[in-house]
């Protein structure tokens, strides 16, 4: 009786077993569906520490303990990409912190130079270090050339200005960006459209 009672119970953790496996492998598979199919989710999370942080153009500084989403991918690309456009000083002392990550220069702000979220810069299997892209919105148009990363991953040290990682979907602009768009820098972020040109 003890030994039916046994093999009842090893069957049912069997059965348990094979079922985990089973949604386990169905959530690897779904996983790998988004992140292929175009889809992009949070993929961790960062926690804040606080330090010299410049705010000049509005910066969002790091909150010591906050958790901050890390994306390591991007929404698709498309010939009309909605992304947030946000306004970035890539010059030596402004608010983008170090040099430029692809030609490791800084950048006047009188020059059309954006940064790209991580995904869209070098993770989609196109590279668009030092190329051209246009940006589309409040009725008007503007070349600008990719010279940076909005790192969607790292964030909250001195290298990103101890700001938190980028959303999966920003085009960061300089200020020659914004007024050749016609943009109010005092907004801060603006919904716009991209492509590679």
């Amino acid at each position: 009786m003890a030994n039916t009672k046994l093999l009842a119970v090893l069957a049912l953790l069997q059965v348990i077993s094979l079922h985990i496996h089973g949604v386990a492998a169905s959530t690897v598979n779904k996983h790998r569906h988004k992140r292929f199919g175009g889809r992009c989710h949070i993929s961790g999370f960062l926690y804040g520490k606080a330090g010299k942080c410049n705010k000049e153009n509005g910066s969002v500084c790091c909150i010591p303990g906050h958790h901050y989403p890390q994306f390591r991918c991007s929404p698709p690309v498309s010939s009309k990409t909605t992304a947030t456009l946000t306004l970035n000083s890539f010059a030596r002392g402004g608010d983008g912190g170090g040099p430029s990550y692809c030609d490791n220069r800084f950048h006047k702000d009188s020059e059309r130079v954006v940064a790209l979220s991580t995904g869209w810069l070098r993770l989609d299997s196109t590279r668009r270090c030092n190329k051209m892209i246009r940006i589309s919105g409040n009725r008007r148009s503007v070349l600008a050339k990719v010279v940076d990363e909005c790192d969607s991953v790292h964030g909250c040290d001195k290298e990103h200005n101890f700001e938190p990682p980028c959303q999966n979907n920003i085009v960061d602009g300089s200020p020659a960006v914004w007024k050749a768009l016609g943009l109010n820098e005092n907004i801060g972020e603006f919904k716009i459209t991209w492509s590679d040109a």
